[in-house]
């Protein structure tokens, strides 16, 4: 699974891609499929920590500015949504840039395996803003009242000052009651940027999980395979 991710991300075209692997049986897989692994502490407490590591490690003149965290349990990642991610830093005002989707349904919006995220994009299609600040993060549906919900996905890109400050924090108590270590930069004062994406893409988290990605890669090879042939 991790392989295709990483396949995925080259395949955005925006940059180097490395793997930061807290295991060397991951290392192993990862460079036997052609990829690039660096190992790091496997006692780091956070994959921000983890990325934070690798980047030391593979780049310690800071010749890149700006790391973008994907993590390896999206295999049905869009490879279009790094760049999308990636161009919200453009604003000068954000430091770290993540990913929302509409939520489309109860059930999304009660799980709170599912974090949402208050932010406002404005009113219509043609005024709407194209980024907005992230107000908050949880696991339970906010804002209260009509409107729309928002979907957090975990792809972040960092600006590298704001990845350093952020690991250099000790986690809050906000982060620790939420589970959300992103409520962390959000109270040390870092301003994240969210951009919107058509569909949140499918995280494995259980076996089941993995059963269902599998099944579904497995009919769009075999839909692409038909339409070759």
């Amino acid at each position: 699974m991790i392989v295709h991710v990483m396949r995925r991300a080259k395949a955005a075209g925006i940059g180097p891609v490395v793997v930061a692997c807290g295991d060397a049986v991951i290392a192993d897989v990862v460079q036997a499929a052609g990829g690039q692994a660096v190992l790091t502490d496997p006692a780091l407490p956070s994959g921000s920590d983890r990325i934070h590591d690798a980047l030391r490690r593979i780049d310690p003149a800071g010749y890149h500015q700006v790391v973008i965290n994907l993590q390896g349990d999206l295999p049905s990642l869009n490879p279009s949504s790094l760049s999308e991610v990636l161009a919200v830093l453009e604003d000068r005002q954000f430091d770290i840039a993540t990913l929302v989707a509409l939520i489309t349904n109860e059930a999304e919006a009660g799980a709170e395996s599912v974090v949402k995220v208050a932010c406002d994009f404005g009113q219509g299609t043609i005024a709407s803003a194209r980024v907005a600040p992230a107000l908050y993060f949880s696991r339970r549906p906010i804002p209260w009242g009509e409107g729309p919900l928002w979907h957090h996905v975990g792809i972040y890109a960092f600006r590298r000052q704001a990845l350093d400050r952020f690991v250099a924090a000790p986690p809050t108590l906000l982060e620790r009651r939420e589970s959300l270590e992103q409520l962390r930069a959000l109270e040390i004062g870092l301003r994240i940027g969210c951009a919107r994406i058509q569909q949140a893409p499918f995280g494995v988290d259980t076996p089941e999980d993995l059963d269902h990605v599998r099944r579904e890669i497995s009919l769009t090879l075999e839909r692409s395979a038909q339409e070759q042939s």
